[in-house]
């Protein structure tokens, strides 16, 4: 059963004898507690949509329905709409049809630059296949502290905490001179341009929260996040001559050529892009990276010489270094190699990437350099911003040590905004190890934390 009132702790009760009339100011908010039942009950619904916000792209297998999800957010903020006597004000904007956005606002009485935001909770899922999982993905199944389901980390359990929260500051309506705004999105775990926040950005629906933070919540582990590494894939096509494997020195082995390539080009790489103070100072756990990660080869016998080879891969490249520079850097060195594609290193006698007979024009390997269509931007957050020092001692207030880290995995989006001129700053309250894991859970005690955290954030940056 719902309570009726928002949680706070006891002191604030006798402070405030009445959740209808305005709070004086934001001090009281350090005290507020996640209503539990209304989270839960709220998180429950959007994981039995779950089923219907699987994403992997427009043409594909699964395209979300986020209005499923954003119908469920809806019933619960409805009592504290503008339009029905409530304080917030929201918008639900959509650029695909069923594939909403949401924007909720709950006005202060400052000015246009005093504004906190919460970006980045997305509506949609990666997919989960139910025989993987020990739980329905698509039912939300509560076992002591661990909330399963798929959307529980990320980034449903994310919906459904801010969500409460802004509940919570519609019924004690507190007198703040900060305008509130969250935002969910649509189209995160896939690409989808213009659907999401990008659409919104591009269409200037978020220009009022640009002169504050932007509190980006799709995270992990309570900390905040101060770095991100880009994420950039790459195909290397390796052409060369089939022959039989009896007669080596007749073919050019793609497989070898391709092999030795990559080689050279990491060699590049690392001499161009190698670890840097930066990322010791953001606390990154690895510095740029670049490997394959999967070969495939023209279909043959085993005994063919292989004429054709793709070698792929990705690269992680910190905030610290330019996308448009990489690029440049390995396309020069592919470009190089194929000027003379004999200076590659050769595996035995008999191995060679040009071939010379005695009556027509050589034979030479050559290879082809393609990017994939994934290609992210990682961030690195302003650590002079207000909004960080402030995000820092509301965790430690809370969890009694605020330890920011930075790893190589990516974040769609942030970098765009970032590069627009909002202040960035990245938190989330699931749990890492369970990123689009199977039997993906988020752990209720860090989601009721969480609203200690943030309830604080908001108290501290108004009051500051």
């Amino acid at each position: 059963m719902l309570r009726s009132q928002p949680c706070v702790n006891i002191n604030t009760i006798l402070r405030y004898t009445s959740s209808t009339s305005p709070m004086t100011d934001a001090s009281f908010l350090q005290s507020l507690e996640l209503n539990e039942d209304r989270f839960v009950s709220l998180l429950r619904n959007l994981i039995g949509e779950a089923e219907y916000l699987q994403n992997t792209g427009v043409g594909t297998a699964y395209v979300p329905q986020e209005d499923r999800a954003i119908k469920h957010v809806l019933e619960v903020l409805a009592p504290h709409r503008k339009e029905n006597g409530g304080p917030l004000e929201i918008d639900h904007v959509t650029y695909a049809e069923g594939r909403g956005n949401l924007i909720i606002k709950y006005p202060g009485t400052g000015s246009s630059e005093d504004v906190l935001s919460f970006v980045g909770s997305h509506l949609d899922v990666v997919p989960a296949n139910p025989d993987a999982w020990k739980v329905d993905p698509f039912s939300l199944t509560v076992d002591g502290d661990k909330l399963y389901g798929r959307g529980t980390t990320d980034c449903l359990g994310h919906v459904a905490l801010m969500t409460t929260l802004f509940s919570q500051l519609a019924e004690l309506k507190p007198e703040l001179k900060t305008t509130l705004t969250c935002v969910f999105i649509a189209s995160e775990e896939a690409s989808g341009p213009g659907i999401g926040v990008d659409g919104l950005v591009a269409e200037g629906r978020l220009d009022h929260c640009k002169p504050g933070p932007v509190i980006w919540v799709d995270c992990a582990d309570s900390q905040p996040c101060i770095g991100t590494a880009g994420a950039i894939t790459w195909h290397l096509t390796a052409n060369g001559h089939r022959f039989h494997s009896g007669l080596p020195h007749k073919g050019i082995n793609a497989i070898e050529m391709g092999m030795e390539a990559v080689s050279r080009i990491q060699q590049k790489f690392y001499e161009s892009f190698p670890a840097c103070e930066k990322e010791r100072e953001y606390k990154f756990i690895t510095p740029s990276t670049m490997k394959p990660t999967q070969v495939k080869c023209a279909p043959g016998g085993l005994n063919q010489i292989p004429p054709e080879a793709t070698i792929s891969g990705d690269i992680r490249l910190t905030p610290f270094y330019d996308v448009a520079a990489l690029k440049a850097c390995i396309e020069a060195e592919v470009a190089a190699i194929n000027a003379d594609i004999e200076s590659l290193p050769v595996r035995g006698p008999c191995s060679k990437y040009v071939i010379r007979p005695e009556d027509g024009e050589p034979i030479v390997g050559h290879l082809k350099l393609e990017w994939g269509d994934h290609l992210l931007t990682g961030i690195a957050c302003d650590l002079t911003s207000p909004a960080f020092k402030l995000m820092c001692d509301s965790i430690k207030d809370v969890k009694g040590m605020a330890e920011p880290y930075s790893l190589t995995g990516s974040l769609p989006l942030v970098h765009d905004m970032q590069s627009e001129g909002f202040d960035i700053q990245l938190i989330g309250f699931g749990l890492m190890s369970t990123y689009h894991a199977d039997n993906e859970y988020c752990s209720l005690n860090d989601m009721k934390d969480a609203a200690r955290i943030l309830a604080t954030l908001i108290a501290k940056f108004d009051l500051r």
